[in-house]
Formats: C-alpha cells, sequence, structure tokens
C-alpha cells in the first residue's frame, strides 16, 4: 500500500471513528480509525464530491 497522510479521526460518541486520508497520487482513502490497512479507496475528486454532498444534506437520511 502507499503512504498515506492520515487525518484525525473523526468520531461519535461511542461510535467508532473513521479516517480520511491522502497519498501522493491524488488518491483518496477512508478507514475505520485502528483498521487503515483495509479503506475504502478512489480519487481525491471522489472523496470531494462526498464531501460536497454531505454538507449539503444528501446523506441526512442516515443520521
Amino acid at each position: 500500500m502507499r503512504h498515506v497522510n492520515w487525518e484525525d479521526p473523526f468520531c461519535g460518541d461511542g461510535n467508532a471513528c473513521f479516517r480520511i486520508g491522502t497519498d501522493a497520487e491524488g488518491n483518496a482513502y477512508i478507514a475505520v480509525s485502528g483498521a487503515e490497512d483495509h479503506p475504502i479507496t478512489d480519487t481525491r475528486d471522489a472523496l470531494r464530491a462526498l464531501i460536497r454532498d454531505i454538507k449539503a444534506g444528501k446523506a441526512d437520511h442516515l443520521l
């Protein structure tokens, strides 16, 4: 696996924490904290679109 620059975990109360990271080749990664060796991988553009959609409320029904 490539070297991933992981952000600090995003955690909810009593829930698993998620980490987001990127590498030098333009890939983005999302993993459960502690399981970074099994991430979901896509492009930074895909991660950017995901974050924009979440911020726009398109995932609110999951809360």
